[in-house]
């Protein structure tokens, strides 16, 4: 089963069981919050990727890629050398670094926003900077019609259960209906995590339960 955007449109008015005009001008509402809830709590591989860019002399601030969504790791690049950054809490940061007139290069970032990162030192010069990152996809109703997206068609019960979620507590359905949606919906996430998070990591040759050493 895969869902395109008319046919996922569809199933949501046929489960819930509402043609109204105000819920169907709002299912990509359910839609995009259902896509928000499943990146939050899962992982995808078609979520990565991987970005270069430049730090700006006696700045402490790197701008985010519009579509980030969380970073996986940052490094300076230099002569094909990749020296990476640690992750820290932006209190980190102050403490270690607490006046920008002190520059250097970067040992430690930060997420400042949605927008930019934080260094530490402040950059005292203009380095070559990597970033591997989840990425937030587009979201399927930014589509025609026809369209479709990984989620639709690799985890099409768990976009739409969470859709259904959404739906039915917009019409103010019984609280055993949503809980039986939501039910599902957490059932088609611990899948979902499953296959990306756990078997997608693994190869057979080195974590096969079923082999046994010889002896």
């Amino acid at each position: 089963m895969s869902w395109t955007y008319s046919t996922l449109k569809t199933a949501i008015g046929d489960y819930l069981e509402c043609a109204e005009t105000t819920f169907t001008t709002h299912l990509p509402d359910f839609i995009k919050e259902s896509e928000d809830r499943i990146f939050s709590l899962a992982e995808l591989a078609q979520q990565r990727k991987n970005v270069q860019g430049q730090t700006s002399t006696n700045s402490r601030f790197l701008a985010c890629p519009s579509d980030f969504l969380a970073p996986m790791s940052l490094a300076i690049v230099s002569s094909n050398t990749y020296d990476y950054l640690d992750l820290k809490h932006a209190s980190f940061l102050k403490e270690y670094s607490p006046t920008t007139s002190v520059t250097g290069q970067p040992k430690y970032y930060s997420i400042f926003s949605q927008d930019s990162f934080t260094l530490a030192p402040v950059p005292d010069a203009a380095y070559t900077v990597e970033l591997h990152y989840l990425h937030k996809p587009a979201s399927l109703t930014s589509g025609s019609d026809s369209s479709s997206t990984v989620l639709s068609t690799d985890f099409p019960d768990a976009l739409l259960y969470g859709s259904l979620v959404e739906g039915a507590t917009f019409l103010k359905e019984a609280p055993e209906t949503v809980a039986q949606f939501e039910m599902r919906f957490k059932e088609a996430i611990a899948r979902m995590k499953n296959t990306t998070e756990g078997r997608d990591t693994r190869d057979e040759y080195r974590y096969d339960s079923l082999r046994q050493r010889v002896t």
